[in-house]
Parts: structure tokens; C-alpha cells; sequence
């Protein structure tokens, strides 16, 4: 896991990343900007670039209700890229700690679960760059390493792979679009394939702050393995300065499958 549960450290942590958001990093002077790929589900195409370091991290909190149970949930999921040359980076990524409040809306009984989530390692690779109608284009491919809580646990290496596609668009405006496939396993462990679809308006509306509306399908399987999973968001970032960015997500979900709220702030650093 990237964190550790011992409260003495996550506050040295939570400083450090306070001090990184108040100061220039000696790499603030090339010209470019932070650019993360939370909160919503498409990716940018771009890598951090060599020799450097970027982590995202965030508090997501989602709430389904169903006829025979309502539960909310609160999850840290955290990513950490490393700049292996100019076109690629190591990705190291997990949903860290979960806790999950149910109710039973007849009987009212609570129950409360916790655990940390599986951790996935993988590779981006930007091999293209945007110009006029063609797109800048990224390939990334992570695999779920059986790791995490018992409960939690991912059952044997579950890989993922998806096209990060991205226009620049007159006035400010951008497109990205987020096609791919993974494999899962179900309630019942059994083995499933999935796709995954997600579109993205974006919107740069300063120097510093941007908005994005996106409509997705982070699970797109058949009934017998969770169905469909479809939600539309809308969030905003705002730039610190170039080494450091926060952000804030609402989601609605669309069908049964999908939580039908969920919230998302997030912090991105980088040196």
C-alpha cells in the first residue's frame, strides 16, 4: 500500500503536502503545468515527464439505496506516477481505506465494515500528440495485484487497458474520450471481462481554473456480473500553482447498478 494506517505518519504525510502547495519546485521554471488525471473517470494522454513525481490523492464518499439496503461509503483512493523517460511513466495506484455504513430500511439495523482496498501497478505510455483534428493519444495498462484487506482482496492479477484520446477545441473547450477493457471477478469469483466508455467536455475558464461534464460507464458487463455501471458528473479544478492542484467532483449515478450520489475532493502534487 502507498499509506500507512499510523495517524503519526499520515499527519507528516498531510504536511508535507501542505509545504508542497506553498512553495516553487526547482522544476516550476520549464514552462509547463501539473495536469492529473483525477477526479473523473477519463485520462489525459500526458505523462509527468522524466525524472518526476506526482501523486493524487482524494476522499471519495458515495451513497446507493436499494429495497434492501442502504449503504454509504468513504474511500482514499490514492496514484502515484513516476517519470520513466519523456513518453512514459510508472503507475502505482489503490482505493486505500474503505468504510462502508449499511442500513437495513426495514429493520434499521446498522452494520459497519472497513479495509483496505487491492493496489494496481502499471505503465502509461503517450504516443502521440495532438494537432488540428488528430488527437493526442495515450495507452495506459494497469494490473490488480491480489493484495488488500481479506475481504477486499482482488482474487489473482486482473488487468486493465485503455485509450486516452484528447482535442483541443476552440475557446477554451477540450474533448476527451476513454475507451477500454479489464477483467473482474464477481460475488461469486467468478472470471468476467468488462468495457469501460467515458466522455469528457472540458472547459478552461481561467489560467488556473477549469470544469469538466462527463458521462460514463466505468463497468460495461452483462447482468450476471453486475450489469452495467453508467453515471454522469461535472466537477471543477483549480491550479495552486504549477506543482500542485485541487478538485471537487459531484456524480449522479444513472441505473441501479451505480451509486445514485457521490462526492470526490482530491489534492495533486508534484515535484
Amino acid at each position: 500500500m502507498i499509506f500507512s494506517p499510523n495517524p503519526t505518519r499520515l499527519r507528516r504525510q498531510a504536511a508535507l503536502l501542505i509545504l508542497a502547495c506553498s512553495a516553487q519546485f526547482a522544476h516550476a521554471d520549464d514552462g509547463d503545468a501539473i495536469n492529473p488525471d483525477r477526479p473523473n473517470v477519463a485520462n489525459s494522454s500526458q505523462v509527468v515527464g522524466h525524472g518526476r513525481v506526482q501523486l493524487e490523492i482524494g476522499v471519495d464518499w458515495d451513497r446507493q439505496r436499494d429495497d434492501d439496503l442502504h449503504v454509504r461509503t468513504l474511500s482514499t483512493p490514492a496514484l502515484l506516477r513516476i517519470g520513466l523517460g519523456d513518453t512514459t511513466e510508472l503507475r502505482v495506484e489503490t482505493d486505500g481505506r474503505s468504510i462502508e455504513h449499511g442500513v437495513d430500511p426495514l429493520t434499521r439495523e446498522r452494520t459497519t465494515s472497513a479495509g483496505w482496498n487491492a493496489t494496481s501497478i502499471g505503465v502509461k505510455w503517450h504516443f502521440a500528440d495532438g494537432e488540428g483534428a488528430h488527437p493526442a493519444l495515450g495507452l495506459i495498462g494497469t494490473m490488480a495485484l491480489p493484495s488488500g484487506s481479506s475481504a477486499l482482496r482482488v482474487a489473482g492479477v486482473l488487468p486493465q487497458l485503455v485509450l486516452a484520446a484528447e482535442w483541443d477545441l476552440p475557446k477554451g473547450w477540450s474533448l476527451a474520450v476513454t475507451p477500454g477493457a479489464g477483467a473482474d471477478v464477481d460475488d461469486d469469483g467468478a472470471r468476467y471481462r468488462y468495457g469501460i466508455l467515458a466522455v469528457s467536455l472540458g472547459k478552461k475558464f481561467t489560467e488556473r481554473l477549469q470544469g469538466f461534464l462527463e458521462v460514463a460507464a466505468p463497468q460495461i458487463a452483462s447482468a450476471s456480473h453486475g450489469g452495467d455501471r453508467m453515471q454522469v458528473d461535472a466537477g471543477v479544478s483549480w491550479r495552486l500553482n504549477r506543482n500542485c492542484q485541487v478538485d471537487a467532483m459531484v456524480v449522479r449515478g444513472l441505473n441501479k447498478n451505480t451509486p445514485d450520489l457521490g462526492l470526490a475532493f482530491g489534492l495533486s502534487v508534484r515535484r
